[in-house]
């Protein structure tokens, strides 16, 4: 039993791998940006006089700075996910056990 589900795990996990480079593979010269820059660019397409009513509240220094910045944010949000789910996992387990 345990074997079919390290199976389902594996196929699962390259189902994953296959979903992220498959993109890259099909479209080799795209441009990936971000929606932020698409919607700059359609916003000045439509309207080529619109002012943002509302500009950054932090400018990070430099792009290096920006990253770091995201990558904590990412590591900040799967360590909170990751935690709910062990914290649950082990809820259950123990209530099990009673």
């Amino acid at each position: 039993m345990k074997l079919k589900s390290v199976n389902k795990n594996l196929v699962l996990g390259a189902l994953v791998i296959l979903l992220m480079v498959l993109p890259l593979m099909i479209n080799k010269d795209a441009e990936f940006e971000g929606a932020d820059g698409a919607a700059e660019a359609m916003i000045a397409e439509i309207n080529p006089d619109y002012e943002p009513w509302m500009g950054f509240m932090f400018e990070p220094p430099s792009g290096e700075v920006e990253t770091l910045l995201f990558s904590l944010q990412a590591a900040l949000g799967t360590a909170v996910i990751f935690y709910y789910i062990g914290y649950s996992k082990g809820k259950k387990k123990y209530a099990d056990h009673r």
